[in-house]
Parts: C-alpha cells; structure tokens; sequence
C-alpha cells in the first residue's frame, strides 16, 4: 500500500490543485510512482477517463503530473451543479443520482466505502498517493458524515498539509482561525502548512511564519510565490480561465453561461498566439467585432439557453450572423444551435425549448449518459482529431448531414449551409495542434506552430521547480504515511 499525504485548504481556491499537481512532478522527477487522489471534488468541468468514467478536470490533469493516465479511482464522488441547490452525483466514474443539497449529507456515509475502495485500489500501483481535500476543514458545520476533508484524512488515518492564500490577505487569521475552530483530533492531524500566492519579497513574511507556529504547533512547508504560468494549465474553475486579449488577433467571444461545463475546450485557443479570447460576463454584449462567438458546453442545456436569452445574447448572436460571422458549438452549445431541445425524460426537470434556430437539427435529452474517449477525422483537412464525448442526448436533422467531423466512418456535429454554424458533440479538439491549425484556418485565422500538449507538460516540469525552489519538498513528502 503506497504511503500518502493529504494538502487540504483554508478556504476555497486557495490552489491546492496546483500544488498537489507540482508535488507530483516533483515526487516523479524523484523517481517514486506517485498518484493523485480527491475523494469528493464540486465541479462541471469533467475528463473522461482510460476506464470509462468521469472525473473533476483538476485530477485529469493531476494525473498527467504523475505521468499517468487519468482513472475513476483518483476521484472516486464528483458533485455536477445542476440548479442553485442541486447537484448530479457522479460515484466511481457513472452517474449514481441527482440529490438536493439537504440530502446529500445523508448520501455522504454511504458513500465513503467506495472512497476508501478507490484509495485502497490505487494505491496498489503507487509508491505515494498525493490527496487534495475539498473547500476548507474549518466548515465544521460539515464535519459530520464528512468524506471530502479531516473525515476522509481520518478513516485513512493520514496526515494533512494546510495551505492558505495571502493573495487574499488575512492569512494569519485563515490558519490560525482553522487551528481554533478544529476539534482536537483533526487539529492534531495537520502536521505542516504553506504559504501559498506570495507576491514580492518572501523574507518579509518571516515574521508571519513564527506567529502561525507559535500559535498552531504546526511547521512551515515553506512559501511559495505566485505562479505566474498557472494560466497555461488547463482550468477546472470558469472564475480561474483567464482569456488572451491580443491587439489584431482573430477575435473569439464566448459568453460565459450559468452552468458552463467542460471549457476546457477554450485553453489551447487561447494559448494561440494569433488569437484573442474573451469571456463575456452576463450583463455585457457580444462584441459587434468577434469573428467568432463558441458557445460552450453546459450543464443544464435548458436553463442555460433561457439565460442565454435573458441576457439578450441571442439576438446579440443573430445580428453577429447576419454580419457573416462563425459560430461555434460544442455539446450543449451544439445543442442551443439547433431547433428545439426536448426534454420528455425529465433529464434536466422536462418540457421543451425552441432552440436559436440556427442549425437544422433537433435535440432529445436522454437519461444514458455517452461517456468516451474519442478519435475523428477532420473531413475538410483530413488532420487526426482526439476528443471526448459526455453528453446526456442525441442530436438529430437535415443539418447533421454537413457534419465536419468523422469518427468511425460516421459523420460527426453539423452545419448550415453557409458552412458558418457548425456544432459537435466532441470536447477537447482543439488540444491536436494539425486540426487546431486547420480549422482556425479555415475562419481565416492566422495558424501557429504553437505545440500544445507540450507547452502543457513544460508548465508541469515549470511548476515543480517553482515548488522545489521554495518549498521544503523533502519534509512535506516525508510526512506521507
């Protein structure tokens, strides 16, 4: 059984996804085999796994860190939000029930045998698990029942790293204040902290890392600056995409939808160099001047295309049209383009929606979900394309005969006549750097040479270094258990 250390955080979004990612390049480049490992992660931004399932984004890519394929075992209970207070729970890869937020916390002790059964199976094949807890340990209003943070830390009788933001300010009072409210056996459990997010000179906190042992007994992992690459990994939170606006780039707007999901899609276009990428905030326009407006994946088609309405993006959409712009898009985006969307199911709460009118094609929400990793062909360009698909309906029209894409010998997505809206079911298309090339092409965009993936994993090696540099690697790894 591989030994394993937990990094849980002071609050949310403190970055404790990146620094389970750089202790992993960092523990890999030591020549352990190392594993990520989150027992219940909140997101809509999924990856589809080597073995068939889903998991959060930020495991994926945890994964890549360790030189790994992702698996559903390294994130073994996924919450999807649907509405404001409900989620779809996701448990070992497949869809297990949607739930009310009130009642998920009786789901919660049901749930932790098969948490511990994926920690047990992975850590069959590990040297080091590397585990990042979820939100803050501190929600002790949470702790009952818990499997996400000191309850999960507890049944696998680990010991947790606490990690803080000073980015924010008031990082003093976020670890003290844990230490405070913690009852004494989780309290006793955290053995170290980080300093995460530190901009300017990191000896001006020396002070503050006394105040913070003196008060909680725990030692100093040390301080880690500002990433200031984080933005070339793929995100799992909308609120941490950060767009590229470049001056005479081919300009690409997307409106950023209530239950965005899988916008993974978007990082590569704006790692382009030629290309300027913006997220459109609900209250603002679609700019006159996008050349191409990519409606994104959603969670909750429905009610992200009444939004999209009440925002007035539609008819923003309409007159961007008729100026002989592109659209673009993808899964629920695709599925908004069409005529209708149907819901006789009750997938996403039932009834039906005229849809943007845009392409031919009609949608039926279904209850299977289509979950896969997949090879296409770009029909135009004939360059390989490697994807995935996780979508809950089948699309279906006049429209879906000039699909733009094959897989397997079928026709994939769809377009109009004018070759302009196009949709597909397919995420992730844009990491293959020969197809990305093409079709950006094909808009009249400007191509690069950019090479994707491998600006990915330079950031991972960057980022252990980062870690290595500033962090007390040797002690954090050595507390695993």
């Amino acid at each position: 059984m591989a030994k394993a250390v937990m990094i849980q955080g002071a609050g949310s979004n403190v970055g404790k996804s990146l620094l389970v990612a750089g202790l992993a390049r960092a523990a890999l480049h030591r020549g352990l085999s190392v594993a990520p490992f989150k027992p219940q992660n909140m997101s809509n931004n999924a990856a589809v796994t080597a073995d068939g399932g889903e998991i959060g984004r930020a495991q994926a890519l945890q994964a890549r860190a360790c030189g790994r394929a992702p698996l559903v075992d390294m994130n073994p209970v996924l919450l999807k939000p649907e509405t404001d207070t409900g989620a779809q729970v996701i448990v070992q890869g497949q869809r297990f029930a949607t739930v009310k937020a009130r009642d998920y916390g009786r789901l919660k002790a049901d749930l932790l045998p098969r948490v511990m059964e994926s920690f047990t199976r992975l850590g069959d094949s590990a040297d080091l698990i590397v585990v990042e807890g979820a939100g803050s340990p501190a929600e002790v209003n949470l702790r009952r029942g818990d499997i996400a943070n000191m309850g999960f830390a507890e049944a696998a009788n680990i010991p947790v790293v606490l990690a803080g933001d000073i980015d924010r300010g008031g990082v003093i009072a976020q670890l003290v204040g844990t230490h405070a409210v913690l009852p004494p056996g989780d309290r006793n459990r955290i053995e170290a902290f980080i300093i995460n997010k530190f901009r300017g000179d990191v000896a001006l906190f020396d002070e503050g890392l006394a105040e913070i042992a003196r008060h909680t007994g725990w030692s100093s992992g040390g301080v880690l600056p500002f990433f200031p690459d984080a933005w070339r990994l793929p995100a799992e939170d909308i609120m941490d995409l950060r767009g590229a606006a470049r001056a005479g780039g081919y300009r690409i707007v997307v409106p950023r939808l209530g239950r965005i999901a899988n916008f993974d899609d978007l990082d590569p276009l704006a790692a382009e160099p030629g290309v300027s990428l913006e997220i459109i905030e609900p209250g603002r326009a679609l700019p006159g001047d996008a050349d191409l407006v990519l409606l994104p994946g959603s969670k909750a088609t429905l009610a992200d295309l009444a939004d999209l309405r009440a925002q007035g993006w539609d008819v923003d959409l309409m007159a961007h049209v008729r100026r002989g712009g592109h659209v673009l898009g993808i899964c629920g985006g695709y599925q908004m383009l069409g005529r209708a969307v149907r819901d006789p199911h009750e997938v996403e709460g039932g009834g039906s929606a005229m849809g943007l009118g845009l392409l031919d094609v009609t949608t039926t929400l279904a209850p299977a979900k289509t979950l896969a990793l997949t090879r296409a062909v770009h029909r135009d360009s004939g360059a390989a394309v490697e994807g995935y698909e996780i979508h809950m309906g089948q699309t279906a029209g006049p429209d879906c005969g000039r699909g733009w894409l094959e897989v397997a010998g079928r026709i994939e997505g769809a377009a109009n006549g004018s070759g302009r809206v196009m949709g597909t079911y397919l995420h992730g298309i844009f990491t293959s750097d020969a197809f990305r090339r093409a079709f950006l092409g094909g808009l009249g965009a400007k191509g690069s040479d950019l090479a994707y993936d491998e600006g990915v994993e330079a950031t991972l090696d960057a980022l252990a270094a980062h870690v290595e540099a500033h962090l007390d690697v040797e002690m954090i790894l050595g507390l695993a258990r």
